[in-house]
């Protein structure tokens, strides 16, 4: 129950980077921004690639132009947000602002992560069941698997939102960390969470760790087909179709179990609260970062739309 003589709150305070001096502050500002702006301007060099490119039009860059999507409105949803806080420490949101936040962060960041699972299954099947790949790994297919993806993320963010927000918050109104997250959000109600961290939990073992079964599955499926490859250059290349997702995916899901699936024993909102920078910042840079130094279709298709010559030539 909630306490006696206690204010409902109507609008919260981030904590964000207050502690830091404005000199640092304005240091992290332009740190974040630049690699904001790489972000979005790399998600969208991909997706502009990958539609212009009709060697692109596979189901692998399908998938990477629905992760691109999906990241830069992640990234969206919580970096201008900081960026304000950076420099105006203390900074205010509504409660109904900052369960909108709340929301559109689950939606995207569940959906990035069972993109990446679709991509680890894309990868299975292009290696290790080569003569069905185009009749199994189809439009259709591709359409329902990035469709169940947003739409798991969507459900799961309703469940957490409405369960964070059917709480009442009394007179604690300043959030330690530098967006509306679950735990922080936890730590304010004035009654008792316990039942909110189990759901939490849940949450978090649905959208982590079955995706990272999946992908983990995969990947041995897919290593125990490519060693079987009689040539080396074979190997090689089966190897380099796979590395910039399996770059992505242990970068993410490492992040997010950090945060997400540390017991609470163990748990420090400061800490968390520095992960979450790699997390949001620095984590959806890698996705444009890697696919395009890594990838070799990818920079032949920047060749031919530069008019240079392909670098496979």
């Amino acid at each position: 129950m909630p306490k006696r003589n206690s204010t409902c709150v109507a609008e919260f305070l981030f904590e964000g980077f207050s502690s830091f001096g404005w000199q640092h502050r304005l240091g992290f500002f332009v740190v974040f921004l630049t690699l904001y702006l790489l972000t979005l301007s790399g998600n969208a060099v991909i997706l502009t690639i990958i539609r212009l490119d009709r060697h692109l039009h596979t189901p692998m860059y399908f998938f990477l132009s629905m992760l691109s999507i999906s990241e830069t409105c992640y990234t969206v949803a919580i970096i201008p947000c900081m960026l304000s806080g950076l420099l105006s420490p203390h900074q205010a949101i509504s409660l109904q602002g900052c369960a909108t936040q709340l929301f559109f962060y689950l939606t995207f960041g569940i959906n990035n992560c069972f993109l990446l699972t679709a991509m680890g299954y894309d990868r299975y099947m292009a290696i290790c069941n080569p003569l069905r790949y185009s009749a199994i790994m189809g439009k259709g297919a591709c359409i329902q698997l990035a469709s169940g993806s947003l739409g798991i993320g969507l459900s799961m963010a309703i469940v957490q939102v409405t369960s964070v927000f059917g709480l009442p918050f009394c007179d604690a109104f300043v959030i330690s960390h530098f967006f509306c997250d679950v735990r922080p959000l936890l730590k304010l109600a004035c009654t008792d969470t316990t039942i909110n961290e189990i759901i939490n939990f849940l949450v978090s073992i649905c959208v982590l760790v079955v995706p990272m079964g999946l992908v983990f599955i995969s990947y041995v499926l897919i290593i125990s087909t490519i060693l079987k490859i009689a040539s080396a250059e074979g190997r090689k290349k089966a190897f380099a179709t796979c590395a910039s997702h399996l770059i992505v995916v242990i970068i993410h899901y490492g992040c997010a179990s950090i945060i997400y699936l540390k017991p609470k024993s163990q748990r420090s909102l400061g800490q968390d609260r520095l992960i979450s920078v790699t997390y949001t910042v620095i984590t959806p840079l890698l996705n444009p970062v890697v696919y395009s130094l890594r990838n070799q279709d990818v920079k032949d298709a920047l060749c031919r739309a530069t008019g240079k010559k392909t670098l496979s030539s």
